[in-house]
């Protein structure tokens, strides 16, 4: 961890904050933390290891609770002092596996349960945590609740009475408020691409509020989560992120944000709707289509049926679609499930067709240095790279580099990688001049 140039202060209107008490550089890295607990998302069980939170082909699966999987023995002894209590509580639940929220929670228990790894944080405790149950809706609370007795289930092995464990804080002792806490206060951990592959618990970094335009962003090595300044920041200014991903509309980010977090944004992006009548550009009879289409195709990507998929987004993108602007946000959605579909399929060619097709429209939505600009490039330019085209992908990867090594850093193995395909692109590229 480290905190030098933040402090913990009221921010008005939104309660507790983070704000810089020294000047804060663009691509400066201001906040390091490992997670009090953390999981795997149970959709992605099979795919990411649940010890260092790699993706792998292959990996092994834990022969007791048939739940976790892992690279290797060694990311499986490294696991067994936080999976031990967890693997007998799933193994009593076979052939039922809890939700994440609920794996998550139990996580937390025995991280607290255990010295070693109850690492005190320096800026927000779990005690300090809100709930937000006086103000969430009486549907959304019934969910709660019935998570909440899914834990007590889940941890009758370990422990019986969660009410009686005198060793955990007194706010952890009370399921509903704990699941509560937990919902609202993980971040999703993500790969160095943005892709999801777990949740975690990061306490002191709860304290940063939500911007739809944030000066700074958040980025993944394993769990260890990395805080760095897109902007700079001078002192006493407030430091925030986006809770959310923001190619959406103004009243589709706020339903979001009220919903999960339980506040009404009022950011200057969110009070202008500046980008509101680009975002959803063209006929409304057009996009309305493309719009009423997307859990369909999200249904179909979380599946992984790419063929179905490929078919569908061709099918929209070639009719309806043709006459909807590339900057609206349906078509640009549309468009990259388009690109992983043909991804998946080896269709390469088609691939870095849709990908080409969003680039101008990320240019404009997530403004450099933003991490998801940075990705759809890097994402271009490995096709281009692939497909021969390496004065393209040179190109494309120095643009992508720029950025990457602003919101990520220069040491991230992502920009590592990126950094020796530069090199294999120039080295093509004497090769090619020389024969």
């Amino acid at each position: 961890m480290m905190a030098t140039k933040l402090e913990r202060f009221v921010s008005p209107g939104k309660g507790n904050g983070l704000r810089a008490t020294a000047r804060i550089h663009k691509g400066e890295l201001v906040f390091v933390a490992e997670p009090l607990a953390c999981c795997v998302s149970q959709k992605l069980a099979r795919d990411v290891c649940h010890h260092c939170f790699r993706r792998r082909e292959n990996l092994l699966r834990c022969s007791q609770c048939k739940m976790a999987h892992y690279c290797n023995a060694t990311c499986q002894r490294g696991a067994w002092s936080v999976h031990k209590r967890e693997c007998k509580c799933l193994q009593s639940l076979l052939p039922r596996v809890p939700t994440d929220s609920v794996r998550l929670a139990a996580r937390l228990i025995f991280a607290l349960l255990c010295p070693s790894t109850n690492n005190s944080e320096e800026l927000y405790t779990l005690d300090q945590h809100e709930s937000h149950l006086s103000s969430v809706s009486e549907q959304k609370k019934q969910g709660l609740c019935h998570l909440a007795s899914m834990l007590e289930l889940y941890l009758q092995r370990e422990i019986p009475d969660l009410s009686r464990a005198s060793a955990l804080p007194p706010s952890c002792r009370e399921p509903l408020s704990l699941i509560a806490k937990v919902t609202c206060n993980c971040f999703t951990v993500s790969d160095g691409e943005l892709q999801e592959t777990g949740f975690g618990l990061y306490p002191s970094l709860s304290l940063l509020n939500h911007d739809c335009n944030p000066n700074c962003v958040r980025v993944f090595e394993g769990t260890k989560l990395l805080l760095r300044a897109v902007r700079d920041i001078s002192p006493e200014e407030e430091l925030n992120i986006s809770y959310i991903g923001t190619l959406l509309p103004t009243e589709e980010r706020q339903k979001q944000l009220k919903h999960q977090y339980h506040f009404t944004c009022n950011c200057q992006l969110c009070k202008s709707k500046d980008r509101d009548r680009l975002m959803l550009s063209g006929a409304e009879s057009d996009w309305r289509q493309l719009n009423e289409a997307l859990p369909i195709l999200e249904g179909l990507l979380a599946s992984k049926d790419w063929q179905p998929l490929q078919e569908k987004c061709s099918h929209l993108l070639s009719t309806v679609g043709v006459d909807v602007p590339d900057e609206n946000v349906f078509k640009i959605r549309i468009t990259d499930m388009a690109l992983d579909a043909c991804v998946n399929l080896g269709a390469w060619e088609e691939a870095l067709r849709y990908g080409e097709k969003t680039l101008p429209a990320y240019r404009q939505y997530f403004p450099d240095p933003h991490p998801v600009h940075g990705v759809q490039l890097m994402r271009v330019g490995k096709l281009q790279h692939y497909l021969s085209h390496i004065k393209d992908a040179l190109d494309i990867f120095r643009q992508a580099g720029q950025i990457l090594k602003i919101t990520h850093g220069e040491s991230h193995p992502m920009v590592a990688g990126l950094l020796l395909t530069m090199e294999e692109c120039c080295r093509e590229m004497d090769q090619q001049t020389h024969s």
